[in-house]
């Protein structure tokens, strides 16, 4: 039910994040979507990619700090005002606290990725809420 989701320590200087893009091209990896938060002197780079753990393996290999984390990819059920703020009202109602939240368009529908601080309770109102899910194996073709 969950993704993989590729976080990268990236230093704040000119180039740092245009090695990292580099290596992942060469390397044969798609994005699929990703998002650069900044804070004094380093950047957290997050990414959904089509083979995560190549992609891991690859920056460690490189000494590049990076991490893998468990994402919910939720798609819209349609690309309506709103819809996002529906699924963040029904997650958040059930108890689950959103630690952060992006959003992209994949297949012609709206995408909320969220990350949980309590999975269980988050799979368990995915499930009854019977939200539309992206899994992994959806991301290793593109």
């Amino acid at each position: 039910m969950t993704i993989k989701q590729l976080s990268i320590f990236v230093e704040n200087r000119s180039g740092a994040l245009l090695g990292i893009l580099e290596m992942l091209r060469d390397n044969g990896i798609n994005i699929v979507v990703s998002t650069l938060g900044d804070t004094d002197g380093f950047g957290i780079y997050r990414l959904i990619c089509s083979d995560t753990e190549k992609a891991f393996k690859m920056l460690r290999d490189k000494n590049i700090s990076a991490t893998i984390s468990n994402v919910y990819a939720i798609r819209l059920s349609d690309n309506k005002p709103g819809a996002a703020a529906d699924v963040v009202a029904k997650v958040t109602k059930s108890g689950v606290g959103i630690k952060y939240m992006y959003s992209f368009m994949f297949g012609g529908h709206g995408i909320v990725v969220f990350r949980a601080d309590n999975n269980d309770k988050a799979e368990e109102v995915i499930m009854l809420e019977k939200m539309d899910y992206i899994a992994e194996k959806e991301l290793q073709d593109v």
